[in-house]
């Protein structure tokens, strides 16, 4: 492609138009791809949560973390600037199982340690102990991650990935850039290991 020219929006922005695979990895150009996205689309919480959902267990994590980041980009906006790290942990939960689903295991463990840091505080909120605003399952996610990142971290010594049961116990349920790391190791099946976010 020639440097000069860019992939550009509607409104003149900088934008990959490559199509994209299920895990949100560039095809090239011309290739059958998955649609993506839109970026910046304000959604109510439980609009984002309910799509994001929707794409978690499709498979779909990359997609998933678009979603909950436009949600947490419009917090401020929206007067709900005490929630963007609510939503800025979930959308690195949702990016860190698209690492370990893309064989990533390193980045993967990372940002889902790095996301249910930021979802903790939001666990107590009004109902249930460790549930967070809009029925967000803090607890489960955290749990979740942490027993996710557990067994990434042994595929660093070459020990394969086991899967997990996403519906098992207190198995719920999704900011760096997923495209920044390369892929190696085993990876996860995305759709068995797609979280709750709420309790519903």
């Amino acid at each position: 492609m020639d440097r000069a020219r860019r992939d550009r929006d509607a409104e003149g922005r900088a934008r990959n138009a490559r199509p994209r695979d299920g895990l949100g990895r560039p095809l090239p150009y011309g290739a059958p791809g998955v649609e993506r996205q839109p970026e910046g689309v304000v959604r109510s919480p439980d609009e984002s949560l309910r799509e994001a959902q929707r794409l978690l267990d499709a498979g779909m994590p990359f997609h998933a973390h678009e979603v909950l980041e436009d949600a947490w980009k419009s917090c401020g906006d929206t007067g709900r600037a005490e929630e963007r790290e609510l939503w800025r942990g979930l959308a690195q939960l949702a990016v860190g199982l698209t690492h370990a689903a893309r064989g990533n295991a390193p980045g993967g463990a990372r940002l889902l340690l790095r996301g249910a840091d930021r979802i903790a505080p939001y666990g107590d909120g009004p109902g249930a102990p460790g549930t967070g605003p809009y029925g967000i399952d803090v607890a489960g996610l955290a749990a979740w991650a942490h027993r996710l990142a557990e067994r990434l971290a042994g595929t660093a010594d070459g020990a394969p990935v086991s899967g997990g049961d996403r519906h098992a116990g207190t198995e719920p349920a999704g900011e760096a850039g997923p495209e920044a790391a390369g892929d190696a190791g085993p990876a996860v099946d995305p759709v068995a290991e797609a979280p709750r976010l709420t309790g519903r």
